[in-house]
């Protein structure tokens, strides 16, 4: 199981330095969202500062992009990072595909399905396998004349993931996936019950197992030594979930758990504006599921016991966000880093 660093946007010169230390500090990999920036040429940036470190998106738009473009990026990554990159491709939601990208968006989980059969379809022009000739209910590529195509690599064969949540997309990234990004709002119940189940259904349609498909696992990790040093993360990681759980589609993460409607409530208090009661609605319970809370010297053996049997990468969703106000606690993410990583 490896341990990846979450970053988003921000100067190229600080997240070449940022990887840099990370590096050398012990993490596995650098993944990359993608909100108010496009992460290629921080990835790009980062790749060259640090050697050893592996890259990911987690996630990179999909819809707003012609899967051409997916996957030219994805291809002049891997070879660039010399295979130290893996492509995550998400659908974002209605309001920012229609609203911010004028983008194409119908029913998520077939359009991505439609979106990953077509980027696989370059790939494999690319590896001048086979001519581009892919027609889908959505896209229809089938013009790559020779000066157009890419040059040939060493490392050519591109993972693509994609972030799942309801039992569709799950599916999709069963079948056709080299990984999944689970949502950071997650609990074992929900991946144990819900998500494994449905990947494994998607897997067996293409005559693979679930084993076969990779988990990259972002988790909320509070972490500090006493209560007074965990108390500000503690803050920030309810007031996301508190985010996350306003979001209908996500109400059966609470429901599951017995916490039923938590999310109406959330809803409410996100028209209000009522940041701060969103935050104290999620209770220590409810953060015991969603979170890994701990001491520096026992985190890693809880992320060890929670996620060691599932999970292929987890990535800490905090400690970017940590490192940014307490510089002096790399090395401690470091070493759960490490830990995680020998395990």
């Amino acid at each position: 199981m490896k341990f990846d660093l979450m970053v988003g946007g921000g100067k190229w010169a600080t997240t070449a330095a940022l990887a840099q230390r990370a590096e050398a500090e012990g993490f596995s990999g650098m993944l990359f969202t993608e909100a108010a920036q496009v992460p290629w040429m921080a990835i790009a940036t980062a790749a060259n500062a640090a050697p050893k470190l592996e890259f990911s998106t987690g996630i990179a738009v999909a819809f707003p992009r012609s899967p051409m473009i997916s996957a030219q990026f994805a291809w002049d990554l891997a070879e660039n990072t010399q295979g130290r990159f893996r492509i995550g491709l998400g659908s974002q939601v209605r309001g920012h595909v229609e609203r911010r990208y004028s983008a194409l968006w119908d029913k998520p989980a077939p359009q991505m399905r439609d979106y990953v059969g077509a980027f696989k379809a370059c790939i494999r022009a690319f590896r001048q396998e086979e001519r581009l000739s892919y027609e889908g209910p959505y896209y229809s590529l089938s013009y790559m004349p020779a000066q157009w195509a890419p040059p040939r690599h060493e490392f050519e064969d591109v993972k693509v993931d994609i972030s799942a949540v309801g039992p569709l997309m799950c599916r999709v990234a069963g079948e056709l996936c080299d990984g999944v990004h689970v949502h950071p709002m997650h609990s074992m119940h929900y991946i144990e019950n819900r998500l494994l189940p449905n990947v494994a259904a998607g897997a067996a349609k293409s005559g693979r197992s679930v084993e076969d498909v990779d988990l990259i696992v972002p988790v909320f990790v509070v972490v500090g030594d006493t209560p007074e040093e965990r108390a500000s993360a503690i803050g920030r990681a309810k007031t996301q979930i508190s985010f996350y759980g306003s979001t209908p589609n996500y109400a059966f993460q609470f429901d599951d758990l017995g916490f039923e409607g938590t999310t109406p409530k959330l809803t409410q208090l996100m028209r209000e504006g009522n940041v701060a009661a969103m935050a104290e609605t999620i209770t220590d319970e409810m953060l015991d599921h969603f979170a890994i809370v701990g001491r520096w010297d026992d985190v890693a053996d809880q992320l060890i016991n929670r996620y060691r049997d599932t999970a292929s990468r987890v990535v800490s969703y905090m400690s970017a966000d940590d490192v940014r106000r307490h510089p002096e606690n790399l090395p401690r993410w470091g070493e759960v880093a490490k830990a995680v990583s020998a395990a």
